[in-house]
């Protein structure tokens, strides 16, 4: 064999293995999961809740479900407090996060999000006899109820907070019971849980939504997504595409009408 030759072939047997190992990264990165695990609140209905034998249920849940299954992947269920869900996430201990999630700028600097899917506006909720004007003058001095860094407590914090007095809970049964108790003269959270957790349970016929609805993107957001660790692209497509196709089928709104009396994908 001349020089040529050999310099050609062993041109070539190098541009196979550079493709062989290019093709073996690739594929090694991009290897679908078999199983998503999900992590949810848990304790804040009526997207997550805990039965006292321990089972995870709600819509967030439902949801994570059927994703799975359009998905064609096992699907794993945990709960996280409301703090820990995204450094948790961040720190490898759960796939994706499905917990009534705002999508804000400010989440959108530590995690990526799907597309959405659920979008409710924020609500007061006071004692049918309290009177409040919802303005600084009128809520000087005033104690407002929130649930610890959560999208409603943003927007207290910045619009309120040099006037009003916020009283911050780490989750919705703190915020029930600082309401029930008279320590804070209203809270405000997403409507759907005030809905459940508050209005609808024993003693909440004596309050009543108050104030304005909530609904601007720059404190709210814009829906809620399902987060995910930033360099996830891949999960993010299949996401993505199983919302897509869970409303398509129809899925969703099944899933969503003993939950909701209204379209809870929003508007």
């Amino acid at each position: 064999m001349n020089k040529s030759v050999k310099r050609a072939t062993a041109w070539i047997m190098t541009v196979f293995l550079l493709l062989g190992g290019i093709f073996w990264v690739v594929s090694a990165q991009e290897e679908p999961r078999q199983t998503v695990t999900f992590a949810v609140e848990g304790s804040y209905p009526p997207f997550s809740w805990t039965e006292p034998n321990g089972r995870i249920m709600g819509f967030d849940v439902d949801i994570a479900r059927a994703l799975c299954r359009e998905m064609k992947v096992r699907c794993r269920i945990v709960a996280r407090e409301w703090p820990a869900l995204i450094p948790d996430l961040l720190a490898h201990r759960y796939d994706a996060v499905i917990a009534a999630m705002s999508m804000t700028d400010v989440r959108r600097k530590q995690v990526t999000f799907t597309d959405k899917y659920a979008q409710i506006p924020s609500r007061y909720v006071a004692h049918r006899d309290t009177v409040l004007t919802f303005t600084s003058a009128g809520l000087t001095g005033v104690k407002l109820g929130v649930i610890r860094d959560t999208s409603q407590d943003h927007y207290l914090t910045a619009q309120f907070g040099d006037v009003a007095r916020i009283v911050r809970s780490d989750t919705i049964e703190g915020l029930h019971a600082d309401l029930f108790t008279g320590r804070v003269a209203a809270v405000l959270a997403d409507a759907a849980v005030l809905d459940s957790a508050v209005l609808n349970t024993p003693g909440g016929g004596a309050y009543a939504f108050v104030g304005p609805v909530l609904r601007d993107p720059a404190w709210i957001g814009d829906g809620f997504g399902i987060a995910l660790r930033p360099q996830d692209g891949p999960l993010q497509q299949r996401l993505n595409a199983a919302i897509t196709a869970i409303r398509a089928k129809g899925i969703y709104q099944m899933l969503a009408e003993p939950y909701f009396s209204y379209d809870v994908y929003g508007y």
